[in-house]
């Protein structure tokens, strides 16, 4: 099993309880596919680079977790499919 990190850039036209709701189904997707959570870091809100969908706004989540290979993927294909999240990225951290 490998360690990932996954940003997950989340609206921040949602409600609170909405984009916890958000957060914890990135989590259920992660421990479906035999994943484990280790952390959940919340940035909270920060100014995009650029704006996405007319936001210059959002709010940034940081989900570390260890898992089998094929976990990201099968992720990446739920979290793309997701209204609230504007955008996210899952890279395999170096083991040193």
């Amino acid at each position: 099993m490998s360690k990932y990190e996954m940003i997950v850039v989340v609206s921040a036209k949602l409600e609170d309880e909405e984009r916890t709701a958000a957060l914890e189904k990135v989590q259920k997707y992660i421990t479906r596919f035999g994943g484990t959570v280790e952390s959940v870091d919340d940035w909270g809100k920060k100014k995009l680079a650029y704006e996405i969908q007319k936001m210059k706004e959002a709010y940034y989540s940081i989900i570390n977790f260890e898992a089998p290979a094929d976990c990201p993927a099968q992720v990446e294909n739920r979290v793309r499919l997701m209204e609230s999240v504007l955008r996210f990225l899952c890279v395999k951290k170096e083991v040193q």
